[in-house]
């Protein structure tokens, strides 16, 4: 059985209102709340959204641009073009294109080759500049790293999953421990006695 939804003309509960009044229009409290002016929902709802965008009023259901299909999403959204020249952002605004906001920022005499950032190695708390010398291209991953993290243990090879298992096993070694010495891992277990 389809369930046939009342217009908010014809509800009785629910008196014309003018887009300016937008009570809740219940009888113990009439200005709590508003309808949700999404086409297919008329909502009411005690903590109503209003939208930034179309500035319309909104249920939880339809808050989001995206719900309520707002055809102003992106009227606060900010997006950067990095220039390849200088590595500098610039700020692109809704609508422009970002073929001519990089043309706008070279013409204006703020590109500077000279301040592009230099390639640095990846690898947390490494700060190598890469160079032709320097860089090594993993054989694995194809990471470009520097050469003192060029063995894939070295910057977390996502690609060596075979060498990371093995270095758990390596680590005692290199630490001094040995597995065929039982001795240096085996801690002394407290005597007990029994009355």
């Amino acid at each position: 059985m389809k369930r046939k939804r009342i217009k908010p003309e014809n509800c009785q509960t629910c008196e014309k209102r003018n887009k300016e009044d937008m009570g809740g229009d219940t009888e113990a409290f009439p200005d709590l709340g508003a309808h949700c002016e999404h086409e297919d929902c008329n909502q009411l709802d005690f903590l109503p959204f209003t939208c930034d965008g179309c500035d319309k009023v909104f249920c939880l259901e339809h808050r989001t641009y995206k719900a309520h299909s707002c055809p102003k999403s992106e009227h606060n959204s900010r997006t950067v073009v990095i220039c390849k020249t200088c590595s500098m952002s610039i700020e692109k605004k809704f609508g422009e294109d970002e073929k001519a906001v990089l043309t706008r920022h070279e013409k204006s005499g703020s590109c500077d080759p000279a301040k592009k950032q230099k390639p640095r190695c990846p690898v947390k708390r490494c700060k190598e500049v890469l160079t032709f010398s320097n860089c090594n291209t993993c054989k694995k991953c194809g990471m470009k790293v520097c050469l003192k993290h060029r063995f894939p243990s070295d910057h977390l090879c996502k690609g060596a999953a075979a060498a990371g298992a093995k270095l758990p096993i390596r680590l005692p070694v290199r630490n001094g421990l040995d597995c065929r010495d039982k001795r240096s891992l085996q801690s002394p277990s407290p005597s007990v006695k029994a009355y």
